[in-house]
Protein backbone atom coordinates (compact mmCIF):
# COMPACT_ATOMS: atom_id res chain seq x y z
CA UNK A 1 0.00 0.00 0.00
CA UNK A 2 1.62 3.46 -1.29
CA UNK A 3 2.07 5.54 1.78
CA UNK A 4 0.86 9.48 1.58
CA UNK A 5 3.30 12.00 0.40
CA UNK A 6 2.98 14.00 4.06
CA UNK A 7 4.27 11.28 5.54
CA UNK A 8 7.14 10.04 6.86
CA UNK A 9 9.40 6.86 7.40
CA UNK A 10 11.57 7.02 9.86
CA UNK A 11 13.94 4.28 12.65
CA UNK A 12 13.45 5.06 15.60
CA UNK A 13 15.15 3.15 18.84
CA UNK A 14 14.84 -0.23 16.96
CA UNK A 15 11.24 0.80 15.78
CA UNK A 16 10.39 0.99 11.91
CA UNK A 17 7.96 4.27 11.87
CA UNK A 18 5.43 5.57 9.47
CA UNK A 19 4.14 8.91 11.19
CA UNK A 20 2.74 12.22 9.82
CA UNK A 21 3.24 15.77 12.42
CA UNK A 22 0.41 17.56 12.85
CA UNK A 23 -0.14 21.04 11.02
CA UNK A 24 -2.52 22.48 13.65
CA UNK A 25 -1.90 23.16 17.04
CA UNK A 26 -2.10 21.91 19.80
CA UNK A 27 -1.05 18.66 18.71
CA UNK A 28 -2.75 15.23 19.81
CA UNK A 29 -0.87 11.77 19.59
CA UNK A 30 -2.83 9.26 17.26
CA UNK A 31 -0.92 5.73 17.77
CA UNK A 32 -2.09 3.11 14.67
CA UNK A 33 -1.70 -0.32 14.86
CA UNK A 34 -1.87 -2.75 12.04
CA UNK A 35 -3.35 -5.94 12.11
CA UNK A 36 -1.55 -9.56 11.35
CA UNK A 37 0.72 -9.66 8.26
CA UNK A 38 0.52 -6.24 7.71
CA UNK A 39 3.33 -2.93 8.57
CA UNK A 40 3.44 0.67 9.12
CA UNK A 41 1.81 1.19 5.57
CA UNK A 42 -1.28 -0.68 7.26
CA UNK A 43 -3.15 1.93 8.94
CA UNK A 44 -3.25 4.98 6.54
CA UNK A 45 -6.76 5.15 5.17
CA UNK A 46 -7.59 5.42 8.20
CA UNK A 47 -5.98 8.19 9.26
CA UNK A 48 -6.45 10.12 6.02
CA UNK A 49 -9.25 12.28 7.23
CA UNK A 50 -8.50 12.96 10.83
CA UNK A 51 -8.30 16.21 12.20
CA UNK A 52 -4.99 18.25 11.09
CA UNK A 53 -4.34 18.67 14.74
CA UNK A 54 -3.39 15.04 15.17
CA UNK A 55 -0.50 13.10 14.56
CA UNK A 56 -0.11 9.96 13.20
CA UNK A 57 2.18 7.09 14.65
CA UNK A 58 2.17 4.29 12.62
CA UNK A 59 4.55 1.43 13.82
CA UNK A 60 5.62 -1.68 12.57
CA UNK A 61 4.66 -4.68 14.91
CA UNK A 62 8.30 -6.18 16.44
CA UNK A 63 7.47 -9.83 15.09
CA UNK A 64 7.31 -11.56 11.92
CA UNK A 65 4.07 -12.76 11.02
CA UNK A 66 3.61 -15.84 8.62
CA UNK A 67 3.90 -15.98 5.48
CA UNK A 68 4.88 -12.40 5.80
CA UNK A 69 4.36 -9.08 7.28
CA UNK A 70 4.39 -8.51 10.90
CA UNK A 71 2.60 -9.68 14.14
CA UNK A 72 2.01 -8.21 17.77
CA UNK A 73 2.42 -11.20 19.36
CA UNK A 74 5.11 -14.25 18.84
CA UNK A 75 4.39 -17.09 16.11
CA UNK A 76 2.81 -19.94 17.98
CA UNK A 77 1.56 -23.22 16.43
CA UNK A 78 -1.94 -23.52 16.60
CA UNK A 79 -3.26 -20.13 17.91
CA UNK A 80 -3.81 -18.42 14.79
CA UNK A 81 -6.41 -16.11 15.33
CA UNK A 82 -6.66 -16.64 18.68
CA UNK A 83 -3.98 -14.55 20.75
CA UNK A 84 -3.85 -14.23 24.39
CA UNK A 85 -3.58 -11.45 26.41
CA UNK A 86 -0.20 -12.65 27.98
CA UNK A 87 1.49 -13.47 24.58
CA UNK A 88 0.58 -9.74 23.16
CA UNK A 89 1.75 -8.20 27.03
CA UNK A 90 5.30 -7.66 25.90
CA UNK A 91 3.85 -5.77 22.87
CA UNK A 92 1.64 -3.43 24.53
CA UNK A 93 4.58 -2.72 27.78
CA UNK A 94 6.83 -1.58 24.40
CA UNK A 95 4.02 0.29 22.86
CA UNK A 96 3.73 2.57 25.73
CA UNK A 97 7.76 2.89 26.09
CA UNK A 98 7.50 3.91 22.37
CA UNK A 99 4.76 6.49 23.14
CA UNK A 100 7.09 8.11 26.20
CA UNK A 101 10.50 7.76 23.99
CA UNK A 102 8.79 9.36 20.75
CA UNK A 103 6.73 12.39 22.41
CA UNK A 104 9.81 13.22 24.39
CA UNK A 105 12.01 13.57 21.35
CA UNK A 106 9.28 15.96 19.06
CA UNK A 107 8.19 17.75 22.23
CA UNK A 108 4.63 16.29 22.32
CA UNK A 109 2.08 16.37 25.61
CA UNK A 110 1.32 12.18 25.15
CA UNK A 111 0.26 11.69 28.81
CA UNK A 112 -2.98 10.81 27.27
CA UNK A 113 -3.15 9.73 23.61
CA UNK A 114 -5.51 8.20 20.86
CA UNK A 115 -4.91 4.85 19.52
CA UNK A 116 -6.94 2.97 16.36
CA UNK A 117 -6.06 -0.31 15.32
CA UNK A 118 -7.46 -3.12 13.01
CA UNK A 119 -8.48 -6.79 13.76
CA UNK A 120 -5.17 -7.86 15.32
CA UNK A 121 -4.05 -4.39 16.31
CA UNK A 122 -7.77 -3.32 17.24
CA UNK A 123 -7.55 -6.52 20.11
CA UNK A 124 -3.76 -5.34 20.55
CA UNK A 125 -5.60 -1.30 21.35
CA UNK A 126 -7.93 -3.09 23.89
CA UNK A 127 -5.31 -4.80 25.91
CA UNK A 128 -3.18 -2.00 25.92
CA UNK A 129 -6.48 0.64 26.72
CA UNK A 130 -7.55 -2.06 29.81
CA UNK A 131 -3.74 -1.87 31.10
CA UNK A 132 -2.97 1.76 30.75
CA UNK A 133 -6.72 3.17 30.96
CA UNK A 134 -5.26 6.36 32.07
CA UNK A 135 -2.93 6.80 29.14
CA UNK A 136 -5.44 6.35 26.63
CA UNK A 137 -8.52 9.25 25.52
CA UNK A 138 -10.24 7.78 23.17
CA UNK A 139 -10.03 4.61 21.50
CA UNK A 140 -10.99 2.85 17.61
CA UNK A 141 -11.75 -1.06 17.53
CA UNK A 142 -11.82 -2.25 13.69
CA UNK A 143 -12.84 -5.19 12.60
CA UNK A 144 -11.58 -6.56 15.87
CA UNK A 145 -11.76 -8.34 19.30
CA UNK A 146 -10.70 -8.71 22.88
CA UNK A 147 -8.00 -10.76 23.16
CA UNK A 148 -8.30 -14.14 25.50
CA UNK A 149 -7.31 -13.98 29.05
CA UNK A 150 -8.66 -10.55 30.33
CA UNK A 151 -11.15 -11.67 33.04
CA UNK A 152 -9.09 -10.27 36.00
CA UNK A 153 -8.61 -6.98 34.04
CA UNK A 154 -12.66 -6.45 33.26
CA UNK A 155 -13.58 -7.10 36.88
CA UNK A 156 -11.52 -3.57 37.88
CA UNK A 157 -13.73 -1.52 35.25
CA UNK A 158 -10.59 -0.08 34.12
CA UNK A 159 -12.35 1.78 30.96
CA UNK A 160 -15.37 3.43 33.52
CA UNK A 161 -16.65 6.13 30.99
CA UNK A 162 -13.69 5.58 28.39
CA UNK A 163 -14.88 6.25 24.73
CA UNK A 164 -14.49 3.55 22.57
CA UNK A 165 -15.67 2.67 18.72
CA UNK A 166 -16.29 -0.42 17.61
CA UNK A 167 -16.51 -1.14 13.76
CA UNK A 168 -17.45 -4.65 12.77
CA UNK A 169 -18.99 -6.23 9.44
CA UNK A 170 -21.35 -9.03 9.48
CA UNK A 171 -19.93 -11.09 6.78
CA UNK A 172 -16.30 -11.20 8.27
CA UNK A 173 -15.09 -14.36 7.72
CA UNK A 174 -11.90 -13.92 10.11
CA UNK A 175 -12.86 -12.12 12.86
CA UNK A 176 -16.81 -13.66 13.07
CA UNK A 177 -19.47 -10.54 14.38
CA UNK A 178 -20.20 -12.90 17.25
CA UNK A 179 -17.12 -12.60 18.52
CA UNK A 180 -16.88 -8.71 17.93
CA UNK A 181 -20.21 -8.49 19.63
CA UNK A 182 -19.23 -10.74 22.04
CA UNK A 183 -16.00 -8.24 22.61
CA UNK A 184 -18.22 -5.25 23.03
CA UNK A 185 -20.20 -6.70 25.89
CA UNK A 186 -16.39 -7.11 27.43
CA UNK A 187 -15.89 -3.71 26.73
CA UNK A 188 -18.66 -2.32 28.26
CA UNK A 189 -18.44 -4.73 31.36
CA UNK A 190 -15.19 -2.97 31.63
CA UNK A 191 -16.85 0.40 32.18
CA UNK A 192 -16.51 1.22 28.41
CA UNK A 193 -18.71 3.75 26.91
CA UNK A 194 -19.25 2.03 23.04
CA UNK A 195 -20.73 3.37 19.90
CA UNK A 196 -20.96 0.74 17.76
CA UNK A 197 -20.95 0.62 14.11
CA UNK A 198 -21.96 -2.53 12.10
CA UNK A 199 -22.28 -3.04 8.33
CA UNK A 200 -23.12 -5.92 5.95
CA UNK A 201 -19.58 -6.35 4.70
CA UNK A 202 -16.24 -8.35 4.93
CA UNK A 203 -13.00 -7.83 7.07
CA UNK A 204 -13.28 -4.07 6.23
CA UNK A 205 -15.00 -0.81 7.68
CA UNK A 206 -17.31 0.36 5.45
CA UNK A 207 -17.92 3.72 3.86
CA UNK A 208 -20.65 4.52 6.30
CA UNK A 209 -18.59 3.61 9.34
CA UNK A 210 -15.85 5.36 8.13
CA UNK A 211 -17.41 8.42 8.19
CA UNK A 212 -18.83 7.59 11.77
CA UNK A 213 -15.30 7.10 12.66
CA UNK A 214 -13.94 10.20 11.59
CA UNK A 215 -16.80 11.96 13.56
CA UNK A 216 -15.69 10.23 16.71
CA UNK A 217 -11.95 11.27 16.78
CA UNK A 218 -12.88 14.72 15.87
CA UNK A 219 -15.02 15.08 19.28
Amino acid sequence: MPAPSDSQLIEFHGWTLRLRPASEPPPRLMLMLHGWTGDENSMWVFGRDLPPRTWLLAPRAPHAAHPSGYSWRPYVEDTHGRPSAEMMRPSADALIQLVDEYSASVGVDAAQFDVMGFSQGAAMTNLLAMLYPQRIRRAGVLAGFVPSGVEALVEKRPLEAKPFFVAHGTQDELVPIERARDSIRLLEQAGAQVTYCEAEVGHKVSADCMRALKRFFQE
